[in-house]
């Protein structure tokens, strides 16, 4: 079995609800989420004319592989109503691999570890909740480090409905 750090978040609609429904669909179609962190907001990123997300930081565990995981991840978005029109843009949901054990993946369609983690403090945050003595394969820095050391300013906040 495989240990998967993914991160799910959304700006569009009932955004809480949202998370849920995809925690939901992973446990169906992609193995079994065993721990979430809280649930965090947090101004858009890359684009921020747009509403706040929310994000949550999710430990998956699965028999499929990197690209398989993707595959599925993907589905799950489009069946909640994922809609691809513009890079940052809003979203009703967003699932991304972080971690996969502590491989490292290049392929065209799949970038393991996610290339920009390090960069972004909304995906650190609830990711140091988890697993702050996780070691970014790459970098040799554990989330905890890694977080410390984010040059991103934008504010990330526990969600309170």
């Amino acid at each position: 079995m495989n240990n998967v750090y993914l991160l799910i978040g959304g700006n569009v609609g009932n955004r809480a609800e949202n998370l849920q429904q995809a925690i939901i669909a992973l446990n169906q179609t992609c193995g079994r989420v065993v721990r979430q962190s809280a649930i965090y907001e947090t101004a858009a990123w890359g684009k921020t004319d747009q509403q706040p997300f929310l994000n949550q930081a999710l430990l998956l565990v699965t028999r499929f592989t990197g690209p398989e995981l993707l595959q599925h991840t993907m589905e799950a978005e489009n069946v909640l109503g994922r809609v691809r029109q513009e890079r940052y843009g809003p979203r009703i949901i967003d699932i991304d691999i972080l971690f996969f054990n502590n491989d490292i993946i290049r392929e065209p369609a799949l970038t393991i570890p996610h290339p920009e983690v390090q960069n972004r403090r909304f995906a650190l945050t609830p990711l140091d909740e988890l697993a702050p003595d996780l070691v970014h394969p790459v970098l040799q820095k554990t989330v905890h480090q890694l977080l410390d050391e984010c040059k991103d300013e934008l504010e990330v906040k526990v969600w309170n409905e």
